[in-house]
């Protein structure tokens, strides 16, 4: 993964991913909204102003010659709903949904995060994108399973062709989670005692391997993890754990040349 710049603006990119698919994960760098969303917030549902939001969500989709009106959005909803979308959704906002597909070109996906997991799909042969968001409760719900399966489905994607790239979030190092979890995660998962780590008396989830595990166990192999925590790295990212929920949201962005 690379730390890349635009001026003001501050974004990753995924070395996996071709030159042929637009991506960007961004972060709080470059916009224009105050703290404590400073300072490119893209979501209005936090508190922000609605206008400097609109601009922060301009600017990012400038620094890569897209316009934001074709984007396809979607409220999340924390849960495992899966849709592939295609040149009649540009600029709708998919209610309910946490994760986007399309093989349709210059129509870009976007969806928010500040802790949860990015996912994002490619299939080279097939030319089709994709990006899911998992929480834990989309992680035990096995979104990312399902927005696979939807690609081989919608698309005729075969698991060998697949990239997967998992972006930055919590980390194993972070993300403390209660009893409740943890059960959740057992009862999804046989490998539960790699995913929940026992650490001074406190089980924390790892969140990056729980769905790397799923693409795994469909046959991808082509998997790229960022590796890196939000919640250690506040100084680029939003966390909502970290900073006691008052924060923005740093967005994932993805379209086909």
């Amino acid at each position: 993964m690379q730390r890349n710049t635009n001026g003001t603006l501050a974004y990753y990119t995924f070395d996996s991913l071709p030159d042929s698919v637009i991506h960007s994960i961004s972060t709080r760098h470059g916009g224009v909204s105050l703290a404590p969303f400073h300072t490119l917030n893209l979501s209005r549902a936090v508190g922000d102003d609605p206008e400097n939001v609109a601009t922060n969500i301009e600017r990012w989709h400038a620094a890569f010659s897209l316009d934001a009106s074709s984007t396809v959005k979607a409220s999340q909803a924390q849960a495992d709903r899966v849709v592939a979308v295609g040149e009649e959704h540009r600029g709708t906002v998919v209610v309910d949904v946490d994760a986007l597909l399309t093989n349709a070109r210059r129509v870009p996906l976007m969806l928010r995060f500040a802790d949860c997991v990015p996912i994002l799909f490619f299939d080279p042969v097939r030319q089709a994108i994709g990006i899911a968001h998992a929480g834990w409760r989309g992680a035990v719900l096995k979104i990312v399973t399902q927005a696979a399966r939807t690609m081989f489905d919608a698309f005729g994607t075969r698991p060998r062709d697949l990239i997967a790239c998992i972006g930055p979030s919590i980390g194993p190092c972070c993300y403390r989670v209660g009893d409740d979890v943890s059960a959740r995660v057992r009862a999804a998962y046989a490998e539960s005692d790699q995913l929940l780590i026992r650490r001074d008396g406190a089980t924390y989830f790892d969140l990056w391997q729980a769905n790397a595990s799923q693409l795994r166990a469909l046959g991808v192999e082509q998997i790229e993890i960022a590796g890196i925590c939000t919640a250690e790295h506040t100084d680029d990212f939003y966390s909502a754990r970290a900073e006691n929920h008052r924060t923005g949201r740093f967005g994932v962005l993805i379209a086909l040349k």
